[in-house]
């Protein structure tokens, strides 16, 4: 009989994530002996206080709060790091990873904000790093895309990776869930979901998201997980400086029903493509075709969808979050850093450089206005966007008070097209509500 290898491990950090590893395997001990024939033994785990009360049965004499009780000891091979946020985890994963260990994180900051100096690290000292829970919790799209598609040029990528908003804007959408598209837009009362702030606090309510709110609805959450897929999907660093983000503050119910009505479920969607020799990165409030399967990634799922010029079509999709999914990840990450010694830090994250970051792209817009209710105005508005270069592919119109609602929805036009014609519509013709950015070729 095949003997079971001892893996000494350490945990830095018992939280949330730390905990769940903690307890996944304890469930699992025996089965991952005798499935993988190796035993996790942790020696030391990382606290901020040793005497705090736990749910999980965690012996006391292996916690520290000394940082080196880790990092320092030579028979710990394997580190799990469990702490979030930039520092001090960046710098105790570089420290890890010198001193020969092996690293598995879910810490998806650390990683987008140290990422040349972290693998150049593991590179350097042989160690494995390993971050597939960091993105998409329990989703395996990190090894579907670094291990399954490497005959793969990836062309283009899109993602609802983060569950906060994505249950958000489910919930902004709820009277529309799982029907028809809305009724008309003329009569919209009555018809709206709740508002953002409602849907966020029923967020807090649920767990769901923080009480300080902001790295998830303003996009930094999902900017950060789309800088580590883009630069695995197109071998090249893809900065997270790089990226355009906007969060999800602005998107009001009627935004989503006028959406609806033209046929759109609205995401945070996280977009990268290949565009020549450079690569556009962006995050940001999405129309998404009803008919498209990212449409109906609905609640706190996750879902990433691409297309490599030999698989096609491939669309992933589960909990991208949450300490069970997470540690589902984490534990299959210590698995297969195990299986390769703890060794072999170059695996498949070999990069060619960073990319060219395009920034003035071509997408359509669904822009509202509330325009003054008087003769000529949609003709001065259309005659605005025309002398920039940006054609309407579609327009409603309504009147009542003074003001009128006057949507468009553009083809394909740039960016800097857009943002000048915007610019030059004076507020005596009407005031600009929103423009959000609707993605027809997913």
């Amino acid at each position: 009989m095949e003997s079971i290898r001892t893996i000494t491990t350490g945990f830095l950090g018992l939280g949330n994530i730390g905990a769940g590893v903690w307890r996944l395997i304890e469930q699992t001990r025996g089965e991952i002996a005798a499935r993988e024939g190796v035993r996790f033994s942790v020696k030391r785990v990382l606290v901020r206080d040793t005497l705090k009360r736990r749910d999980v049965s965690v012996p006391k004499p292996i916690l520290t709060t000394d940082a080196d009780d880790v990092l320092s000891d030579p028979d710990i091979t394997l580190v799990v790091e469990a702490l979030g946020g930039e520092q001090p985890a960046a710098d105790y994963i570089r420290r890890a990873l010198i001193s020969g260990k092996s690293v598995v994180t879910a810490n998806k900051l650390a990683l987008a904000t140290h990422w040349q100096e972290l693998l150049e690290t593991a590179c350097v000292s042989g160690s494995c790093l390993y971050f597939e829970p960091g993105v998409c919790g329990a989703i395996p799209v990190i090894r579907a895309i670094t291990d399954s598609l490497q005959a793969n040029t990836i062309e283009r990528l899109y993602g609802i990776i983060n569950g906060t908003t994505n249950y958000i804007l489910s919930q902004m959408s709820a009277p529309y869930a799982g029907q028809g598209p809305a009724p008309s837009a003329g009569g919209l009362s009555g018809q709206c979901g709740v508002s953002y702030a409602d849907a966020l606090f029923e967020a807090q309510r649920l767990g769901l998201a923080e009480p300080d709110p902001t790295a998830d609805v303003e996009g930094g959450d999902a900017a950060c997980k789309l800088s580590i897929l883009a630069t695995l999907a197109f071998r090249a660093h893809v900065p997270l400086e790089g990226l355009f983000r906007r969060g999800i503050t602005t998107i009001t119910p009627v935004d989503v029903a006028y959406g609806r009505e033209l046929g759109y479920a609205i995401k945070l969607l996280a977009v990268a493509k290949r565009v020549g020799d450079k690569v556009e990165a962006r995050v940001h409030p999405t129309f998404v075709p009803l008919s498209h399967p990212l449409a109906s990634v609905n609640g706190s799922l996750n879902a990433v969808y691409l297309y490599g010029h030999a698989c096609g079509e491939l669309m992933f999709y589960g909990r991208g979050a949450g300490d069970a999914p997470t540690a589902s990840a984490v534990v299959s990450d210590m698995i297969a850093a195990a299986r390769s010694g703890c060794r072999g830090g170059e695996r498949a994250y070999r990069m060619t450089g960073t990319v060219a970051m395009e920034t003035d792209w071509v997408s359509r817009y669904f822009i509202r206005l509330q325009a003054v209710d008087q003769p000529g105005v949609l003709g001065a508005i259309a005659g605005i966007l025309g002398r920039h270069g940006v054609s309407i592919a579609s327009m409603r119109q309504t009147t009542g008070d003074g003001r009128a609602p006057l949507l468009f929805v553009t083809h394909m036009a740039r960016e800097s097209d857009v943002r000048s014609a915007l610019g030059e519509i004076d507020e005596s013709l009407a005031a600009i509500e929103n423009v959000i950015y609707v993605e027809e070729g997913i």
